[in-house]
């Protein structure tokens, strides 16, 4: 680190060096490094640093540097759910209004949302992801369901694949992944799970004992009681679930669209049958309920202008430039990461790379962010305590017990 301090003053030639703190990806973001340090002809240089690989470790580094003031931090890959306790802290430099307009230009809802605390945009969009509903077409056609045409609830995919004997892909892990499930379906049903995400930590409320709290806890309970999620759901990811749906037992998956990618890459290199290709649809996440709207999962990485930064317009400068539709559309075709901008969609090498990517972008306009917190961290956390394992989950108890678990930690009462 020590080398990223030094850079933060300059290179040799006076030259500004701005460091992004990137996550890890396929080399995407070194590359748009490069390309906008090319855009700016010499008036600055962007350098890359890699964060851990977990989103909880990166928060936890990038937390404690940012607390030292440490200048070194001029751009930032975030992810959405920390953007709100580390704008409450003061970690991000303020977004002036003309950028803001610039960034959010033919940007999907989703993605501002994100990006936005107490109705400021905090930070720049730059990918955004979403969870489709996949399915084999052989299996849906057998249950009578045409979820191209026709939007599906969740009942009609539990049916269904109840129904065909298959197991139905979920991530049932204790982890973030648990998490995004809970939140999808409690907003799916209409619900929030905090009423009041900007009120200080003692008087936070939650909602999930409400009928959309217990709506969510329903479907998980139908799909773990019924063993439906598969033997390993209990420590089943978003890898794990893919690897099930892609073998013989195989119907429905919420996913992210990495799937695709993965599938087509497993037939190339012949551990998959084409046969897998040609039997795979997808359509809009399910409903909880018929009639009402699907809120799918949103997910992404988003970026922070480092608020002790000593070149603040150079690094706002320097995030248009990563962010424009061009540079999100190539992001796209060569990482698999999804646009946050709906002009990428339009690209011919992102329509050929993604034949699903109309539903993408339709995805991420009603798709709905984690709870908005800064204290995002306990109220994960405590989901996955009480949530875990799937079979454990009851509409009856368990909205209950991690409003009381949650309530009781925010208050200090009670460690996790």
């Amino acid at each position: 680190m020590v080398a990223g301090l030094a850079a933060a003053c300059g290179s040799d030639d006076g030259t500004p060096t701005l460091t992004w703190y990137i996550n890890p990806d396929n080399g995407g973001q070194v590359e748009l490094a490069q390309r906008c340090t090319e855009a700016a002809d010499g008036e600055y240089r962007i350098q890359t640093s890699l964060l851990p690989r977990e989103a909880s470790a990166q928060r936890e580094q990038l937390a404690r540097r940012l607390a030292a003031n440490d200048s070194s931090i001029d751009i930032i890959s975030l992810d959405p759910p920390f953007i709100p306790e580390f704008a409450e802290a003061g970690f991000l430099a303020e977004i002036p209004d003309d950028v803001a307009d610039t960034v959010t230009e033919n940007v999907v809802q989703g993605a501002i949302d994100g990006a936005t605390w107490r109705d400021e945009l905090v930070a720049v969009p730059f990918w955004a992801n979403t969870q489709l509903l996949w399915y084999r077409r052989s299996v849906a056609e057998a249950a009578g369901l045409d979820p191209e045409n026709e939007p599906v609830t969740w009942q009609q995919v539990i049916d269904a694949a109840q129904s065909q004997d298959k197991f139905l892909g979920v991530q049932g892990i204790r982890a973030e992944a648990l998490t995004v499930w809970i939140n999808a379906l409690v907003t799916s049903a209409g619900g929030e799970i905090l009423e009041n995400p900007e009120a200080p930590a003692d008087q936070v409320q939650l909602g999930l004992e409400s009928e959309a709290g217990q709506a969510a806890a329903q479907v998980i309970e139908d799909i773990a009681r019924n063993g439906l999620g598969g033997p390993g759901l209990a420590n089943q990811d978003e890898n794990g679930a893919m690897l099930q749906f892609q073998g013989d037992q195989g119907s429905f998956m919420v996913n992210w669209p990495f799937v695709w990618a993965a599938t087509l890459a497993g037939v190339e290199g012949g551990n998959l049958d084409q046969s897998l290709v040609d039997d795979i649809g997808w359509a809009l996440y399910p409903a909880v309920a018929e009639g009402e709207e699907t809120r799918p999962p949103y997910g992404g990485i988003n970026l922070g202008i480092g608020a002790f930064s000593e070149h603040p317009d150079f690094a706002l400068e320097a995030a248009e430039c990563i962010v424009t539709p061009e540079n999100q559309a190539y992001y796209m075709v060569t990482n698999g990461n999804p646009a946050s901008n709906t002009e990428a969609y339009d690209d011919p090498e992102v329509r050929e790379t993604f034949p699903m990517a109309d539903l993408i972008r339709e995805s991420l306009e009603v798709a709905a962010p984690r709870p908005q917190t800064p204290y995002y961290n306990e109220v994960s956390s405590g989901l996955q305590s009480t949530w875990h394992p799937p079979s454990s989950v009851s509409p009856g108890s368990s909205p209950e017990e991690a409003t009381t678990l949650i309530t009781e930690v925010l208050k200090g009462e009670r460690l996790l």
